[in-house]
Protein backbone atom coordinates (compact mmCIF):
# COMPACT_ATOMS: atom_id res chain seq x y z
CA UNK A 1 0.00 0.00 0.00
CA UNK A 2 1.07 3.58 -0.63
CA UNK A 3 1.70 5.89 2.29
CA UNK A 4 -1.37 7.90 3.19
CA UNK A 5 -1.18 11.49 1.98
CA UNK A 6 -2.84 13.40 4.77
CA UNK A 7 -2.77 17.06 5.66
CA UNK A 8 -2.54 17.24 9.45
CA UNK A 9 -2.54 21.03 9.50
CA UNK A 10 -5.73 22.28 11.06
CA UNK A 11 -6.44 18.97 12.79
CA UNK A 12 -6.22 20.75 16.13
CA UNK A 13 -4.40 17.75 17.59
CA UNK A 14 -1.31 18.23 19.71
CA UNK A 15 1.64 15.85 19.50
CA UNK A 16 0.94 14.61 15.98
CA UNK A 17 3.79 13.62 13.65
CA UNK A 18 4.21 12.11 10.20
CA UNK A 19 6.36 9.11 9.24
CA UNK A 20 7.41 8.22 12.78
CA UNK A 21 9.75 5.22 12.89
CA UNK A 22 8.12 2.50 14.94
CA UNK A 23 11.53 1.05 15.83
CA UNK A 24 11.64 3.88 18.39
CA UNK A 25 8.44 2.62 20.01
CA UNK A 26 8.84 -1.17 20.17
CA UNK A 27 10.98 -3.33 22.45
CA UNK A 28 12.09 -5.40 19.43
CA UNK A 29 13.75 -2.17 18.13
CA UNK A 30 12.47 -2.86 14.62
CA UNK A 31 9.67 -1.43 12.51
CA UNK A 32 9.21 1.10 9.72
CA UNK A 33 7.32 4.41 9.65
CA UNK A 34 3.74 4.98 10.75
CA UNK A 35 2.06 7.44 8.39
CA UNK A 36 0.63 9.33 11.36
CA UNK A 37 1.75 9.10 14.98
CA UNK A 38 -0.24 10.71 17.79
CA UNK A 39 0.56 10.88 21.51
CA UNK A 40 -2.47 12.30 23.35
CA UNK A 41 -1.77 13.87 26.75
CA UNK A 42 -5.30 13.73 28.16
CA UNK A 43 -8.60 11.92 27.74
CA UNK A 44 -9.92 14.89 25.75
CA UNK A 45 -6.94 14.76 23.39
CA UNK A 46 -7.44 11.02 23.07
CA UNK A 47 -11.07 11.57 22.09
CA UNK A 48 -10.02 14.26 19.62
CA UNK A 49 -7.46 11.94 18.00
CA UNK A 50 -9.94 9.08 17.73
CA UNK A 51 -12.60 11.39 16.27
CA UNK A 52 -10.10 12.71 13.74
CA UNK A 53 -8.99 9.33 12.40
CA UNK A 54 -12.57 8.03 12.29
CA UNK A 55 -13.96 11.08 10.52
CA UNK A 56 -11.18 10.88 7.94
CA UNK A 57 -11.59 7.10 7.60
CA UNK A 58 -7.97 6.51 8.54
CA UNK A 59 -7.08 3.02 9.80
CA UNK A 60 -5.69 3.31 13.31
CA UNK A 61 -3.98 1.26 15.97
CA UNK A 62 -3.76 1.89 19.70
CA UNK A 63 -0.43 1.03 21.32
CA UNK A 64 1.13 1.35 24.75
CA UNK A 65 4.78 0.74 25.53
CA UNK A 66 5.31 -1.43 22.43
CA UNK A 67 6.61 -4.36 24.46
CA UNK A 68 4.24 -6.85 22.88
CA UNK A 69 4.44 -5.62 19.32
CA UNK A 70 6.13 -6.53 16.04
CA UNK A 71 5.81 -3.88 13.31
CA UNK A 72 6.80 -4.59 9.71
CA UNK A 73 9.84 -2.97 8.07
CA UNK A 74 7.63 -1.11 5.60
CA UNK A 75 5.70 0.45 8.45
CA UNK A 76 2.04 1.08 9.11
CA UNK A 77 -0.39 2.63 6.68
CA UNK A 78 -2.66 4.68 8.83
CA UNK A 79 -2.37 6.16 12.30
CA UNK A 80 -0.77 4.92 15.49
CA UNK A 81 -2.15 6.42 18.70
CA UNK A 82 0.21 5.89 21.61
CA UNK A 83 -1.50 6.13 25.00
CA UNK A 84 1.53 6.51 27.21
CA UNK A 85 3.30 8.31 29.99
CA UNK A 86 0.95 11.31 30.12
CA UNK A 87 -1.55 8.86 31.62
CA UNK A 88 0.68 8.11 34.60
CA UNK A 89 -1.26 8.89 37.76
CA UNK A 90 -1.31 6.49 40.73
CA UNK A 91 -3.55 7.07 43.76
CA UNK A 92 -3.27 4.66 46.69
CA UNK A 93 -5.88 4.67 49.44
CA UNK A 94 -5.62 1.85 51.92
CA UNK A 95 -5.85 -1.40 49.96
CA UNK A 96 -7.17 0.30 46.80
CA UNK A 97 -5.19 1.74 43.91
CA UNK A 98 -6.68 3.94 41.18
CA UNK A 99 -4.16 3.91 38.34
CA UNK A 100 -4.05 5.30 34.80
CA UNK A 101 -3.26 3.27 31.72
CA UNK A 102 0.19 4.73 31.01
CA UNK A 103 1.80 3.49 34.21
CA UNK A 104 4.45 0.79 33.79
CA UNK A 105 3.56 -2.42 35.61
CA UNK A 106 7.02 -2.43 37.18
CA UNK A 107 6.39 1.08 38.54
CA UNK A 108 2.94 0.09 39.81
CA UNK A 109 4.17 -3.04 41.57
CA UNK A 110 6.94 -1.07 43.30
CA UNK A 111 4.43 1.57 44.43
CA UNK A 112 2.25 -1.19 45.87
CA UNK A 113 5.24 -2.71 47.65
CA UNK A 114 6.16 0.64 49.21
CA UNK A 115 2.63 0.76 50.63
CA UNK A 116 3.08 -2.82 51.92
CA UNK A 117 0.37 -4.10 49.60
CA UNK A 118 0.64 -7.66 48.33
CA UNK A 119 -0.87 -9.21 45.19
CA UNK A 120 1.04 -7.44 42.40
CA UNK A 121 4.44 -9.05 42.92
CA UNK A 122 3.91 -11.21 39.80
CA UNK A 123 3.76 -8.06 37.64
CA UNK A 124 7.04 -6.55 38.83
CA UNK A 125 8.95 -7.74 35.76
CA UNK A 126 6.28 -7.32 33.07
CA UNK A 127 7.60 -4.42 30.94
CA UNK A 128 4.39 -2.99 29.49
CA UNK A 129 1.95 -0.27 30.44
CA UNK A 130 -1.14 -1.01 32.50
CA UNK A 131 -3.51 -0.38 29.56
CA UNK A 132 -2.03 -3.15 27.45
CA UNK A 133 -1.77 -5.44 30.46
CA UNK A 134 -5.49 -5.02 31.14
CA UNK A 135 -6.39 -5.53 27.48
CA UNK A 136 -4.54 -8.84 27.24
CA UNK A 137 -4.92 -9.91 30.89
CA UNK A 138 -1.15 -10.04 31.23
CA UNK A 139 0.31 -12.48 33.70
CA UNK A 140 3.43 -14.18 34.98
CA UNK A 141 4.47 -16.65 37.66
CA UNK A 142 0.93 -17.73 38.47
CA UNK A 143 -0.67 -14.28 38.66
CA UNK A 144 -2.84 -12.40 36.17
CA UNK A 145 -4.33 -8.92 36.01
CA UNK A 146 -7.82 -10.36 36.44
CA UNK A 147 -6.81 -11.44 39.96
CA UNK A 148 -6.44 -7.85 41.19
CA UNK A 149 -8.70 -5.64 39.05
CA UNK A 150 -11.98 -4.41 40.52
CA UNK A 151 -13.15 -2.19 37.63
CA UNK A 152 -11.88 -0.73 34.36
CA UNK A 153 -12.71 2.63 32.77
CA UNK A 154 -12.44 2.90 29.00
CA UNK A 155 -13.59 4.84 25.97
CA UNK A 156 -16.20 2.76 24.18
CA UNK A 157 -17.10 2.53 20.50
CA UNK A 158 -18.93 5.89 20.74
CA UNK A 159 -16.04 7.56 22.61
CA UNK A 160 -18.09 7.59 25.78
CA UNK A 161 -16.33 6.92 29.08
CA UNK A 162 -17.64 3.67 30.57
CA UNK A 163 -16.81 1.64 33.66
CA UNK A 164 -17.03 -2.15 33.71
CA UNK A 165 -16.61 -4.56 36.60
CA UNK A 166 -14.07 -7.35 36.54
CA UNK A 167 -16.77 -9.83 35.46
CA UNK A 168 -17.96 -7.57 32.63
CA UNK A 169 -14.42 -7.43 31.21
CA UNK A 170 -14.65 -11.18 30.44
CA UNK A 171 -11.01 -11.84 31.28
CA UNK A 172 -9.55 -15.08 29.98
CA UNK A 173 -6.09 -16.36 29.12
CA UNK A 174 -4.36 -13.40 27.44
CA UNK A 175 -7.62 -11.78 26.42
CA UNK A 176 -10.53 -9.57 27.45
CA UNK A 177 -13.28 -7.66 25.66
CA UNK A 178 -10.94 -4.72 24.98
CA UNK A 179 -9.48 -5.68 21.62
CA UNK A 180 -12.55 -7.39 20.07
CA UNK A 181 -14.67 -4.32 20.79
CA UNK A 182 -12.01 -1.71 20.02
CA UNK A 183 -12.09 -0.21 23.50
CA UNK A 184 -9.37 2.09 24.85
CA UNK A 185 -8.47 1.54 28.49
CA UNK A 186 -8.07 4.79 30.45
CA UNK A 187 -7.68 3.71 34.08
CA UNK A 188 -8.66 1.00 36.51
CA UNK A 189 -9.12 0.22 40.17
CA UNK A 190 -6.96 -2.47 41.73
CA UNK A 191 -7.68 -4.03 45.10
CA UNK A 192 -4.83 -5.63 47.03
CA UNK A 193 -4.24 -6.74 50.61
CA UNK A 194 -1.90 -5.56 53.32
CA UNK A 195 1.13 -7.79 53.54
CA UNK A 196 4.45 -8.22 55.24
CA UNK A 197 7.01 -5.85 53.65
CA UNK A 198 9.90 -8.30 54.00
CA UNK A 199 7.89 -11.07 52.35
CA UNK A 200 6.73 -8.78 49.52
CA UNK A 201 10.28 -7.63 48.80
CA UNK A 202 11.57 -11.19 49.05
CA UNK A 203 9.05 -12.44 46.48
CA UNK A 204 9.89 -9.58 44.09
CA UNK A 205 13.63 -10.17 44.49
CA UNK A 206 13.17 -13.90 43.84
CA UNK A 207 11.13 -13.26 40.68
CA UNK A 208 13.70 -10.71 39.48
CA UNK A 209 16.46 -13.31 39.96
CA UNK A 210 14.47 -15.91 38.02
CA UNK A 211 13.91 -13.51 35.13
CA UNK A 212 17.54 -12.43 35.06
CA UNK A 213 18.84 -16.00 35.01
CA UNK A 214 16.21 -17.59 32.78
CA UNK A 215 15.20 -14.86 30.32
CA UNK A 216 17.28 -13.03 27.67
CA UNK A 217 16.76 -9.57 29.18
CA UNK A 218 19.99 -8.30 27.59
CA UNK A 219 18.59 -8.53 24.04
CA UNK A 220 15.63 -6.73 22.39
CA UNK A 221 12.52 -8.91 22.34
CA UNK A 222 8.81 -8.76 23.05
CA UNK A 223 8.89 -11.18 25.95
CA UNK A 224 7.15 -14.51 25.49
CA UNK A 225 6.56 -14.73 21.75
CA UNK A 226 3.97 -17.53 21.83
CA UNK A 227 0.91 -18.30 23.91
CA UNK A 228 1.02 -21.39 26.09
CA UNK A 229 -0.62 -24.28 24.19
CA UNK A 230 -3.15 -26.32 26.19
CA UNK A 231 -1.40 -28.89 28.33
CA UNK A 232 2.18 -27.89 27.56
CA UNK A 233 4.68 -25.03 27.50
CA UNK A 234 5.69 -23.11 24.39
CA UNK A 235 9.39 -23.00 25.25
CA UNK A 236 9.54 -26.75 25.91
CA UNK A 237 7.84 -27.54 22.59
CA UNK A 238 10.25 -25.29 20.71
CA UNK A 239 13.24 -26.86 22.43
CA UNK A 240 11.95 -30.38 21.78
CA UNK A 241 11.59 -29.44 18.11
CA UNK A 242 15.36 -28.81 18.05
CA UNK A 243 15.07 -25.07 17.57
CA UNK A 244 17.08 -23.75 20.52
CA UNK A 245 19.49 -21.08 19.26
CA UNK A 246 18.27 -21.26 15.65
CA UNK A 247 18.96 -18.03 13.78
CA UNK A 248 17.42 -16.35 10.77
CA UNK A 249 19.16 -13.16 9.71
CA UNK A 250 19.56 -11.15 12.90
CA UNK A 251 16.74 -12.93 14.75
CA UNK A 252 17.29 -15.91 17.03
CA UNK A 253 15.42 -18.38 19.20
CA UNK A 254 16.97 -17.52 22.56
CA UNK A 255 19.44 -20.06 23.87
CA UNK A 256 18.43 -19.02 27.39
CA UNK A 257 14.66 -19.42 26.95
CA UNK A 258 13.23 -20.97 23.80
CA UNK A 259 9.93 -19.13 24.24
CA UNK A 260 11.66 -15.86 23.31
CA UNK A 261 12.53 -14.68 19.81
CA UNK A 262 15.26 -12.05 20.18
CA UNK A 263 16.93 -9.40 18.05
CA UNK A 264 20.67 -10.06 18.18
CA UNK A 265 21.30 -6.47 17.09
CA UNK A 266 20.83 -6.24 13.34
CA UNK A 267 17.52 -8.05 12.85
CA UNK A 268 14.85 -6.77 10.54
CA UNK A 269 11.18 -7.18 11.35
CA UNK A 270 11.05 -9.65 8.44
CA UNK A 271 13.77 -11.75 10.12
CA UNK A 272 11.69 -11.93 13.30
CA UNK A 273 8.48 -12.61 11.40
CA UNK A 274 10.02 -15.38 9.28
CA UNK A 275 11.57 -17.03 12.34
CA UNK A 276 8.19 -17.02 14.08
CA UNK A 277 6.64 -18.69 11.03
CA UNK A 278 9.47 -21.24 10.96
CA UNK A 279 8.79 -22.13 14.59
CA UNK A 280 5.06 -22.50 13.95
CA UNK A 281 5.61 -24.74 10.91
CA UNK A 282 8.27 -26.89 12.59
CA UNK A 283 6.31 -27.46 15.80
CA UNK A 284 3.14 -28.26 13.90
CA UNK A 285 4.90 -30.71 11.58
CA UNK A 286 6.52 -32.52 14.51
CA UNK A 287 3.79 -32.43 17.14
CA UNK A 288 0.59 -31.35 15.39
CA UNK A 289 0.27 -28.36 17.72
CA UNK A 290 -0.56 -24.88 16.46
CA UNK A 291 1.54 -22.17 18.11
CA UNK A 292 -0.36 -18.90 18.46
CA UNK A 293 1.62 -15.72 18.89
CA UNK A 294 1.23 -13.81 22.14
CA UNK A 295 2.65 -10.72 20.46
CA UNK A 296 0.63 -8.55 18.11
CA UNK A 297 1.87 -8.24 14.52
CA UNK A 298 1.12 -5.01 12.66
CA UNK A 299 2.03 -3.27 9.40
CA UNK A 300 3.64 -4.26 6.16
CA UNK A 301 6.61 -6.63 5.89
Amino acid sequence: MEHLKIDIEGSGIKNIRLNEMMSQHTSFKVGGPADIFIEPDSVEELKKALSYVRQNQIPYYIIGNGTNLLVGDKGIRGAVIKVGESFGKIDIDGEEIIVECGVLLSTLSKAAARSTLTGLEFASGIPGYLGGAVAMNAGAYGGEMKDVIEWVEFLDENLELQRYTNAQMEFNYRKSIVEPRGLVVVRCKIRLKKGDPEQINSIMADLAFKRKTKQPLHLPSAGSTFKRPPGCFAGKLIEDAGLRGVELGGAQISELHCGFVVNKGEATAKDVYDLIKHVQTTVFNQFGIKMETEIKILGEF
